[in-house]
């Protein structure tokens, strides 16, 4: 990888060599509220790449973590949401598992009727 990675980083040099050599004229540089001394057009066509090459791979780091955090922001939401639903059936069951016994929920025994465990006589 560092091999093809020095290969490209020669021809990238090769490249801008030739054009700066290929387009040796001087021009002047408006920058619209202020004037660039005159400077070599192969210059500055090299530096206009690199500068937009430059400004082109931060926006779209910028935008890819813009989308990045809109697809963790909905992939959380969706989570809550379940874990939301989870406590709500968590809570109905605990509910359910502590509700006290009413009078309803009672059966009547006859304090009349006791049996008591120790007798052995046999009712016929």
């Amino acid at each position: 990888m560092r091999f093809v990675l020095i290969i490209l980083l020669f021809l990238v040099f090769g490249y801008s060599l030739g054009l700066v050599l290929t387009n040796s004229s001087e021009i002047a540089v408006n920058l619209l509220f202020s004037h660039a001394p005159a400077m070599n057009l192969g210059l500055l066509l090299i530096l206009c790449l690199f500068l937009g090459i430059l400004t082109g791979m931060l926006l779209s780091l910028l935008l890819f973590k813009v989308f990045q955090n809109k697809w963790e922001i909905s992939r959380l939401s969706k989570e809550n949401k379940k874990l939301h639903e989870k406590l709500a059936q968590s809570n109905l069951e605990l509910e359910r598992l502590t509700k006290v016994p009413t009078i309803e929920d009672t059966t009547y025994i006859d304090p009349q009727t006791h049996v008591n465990p120790t007798d052995t006589t046999v009712i016929r």
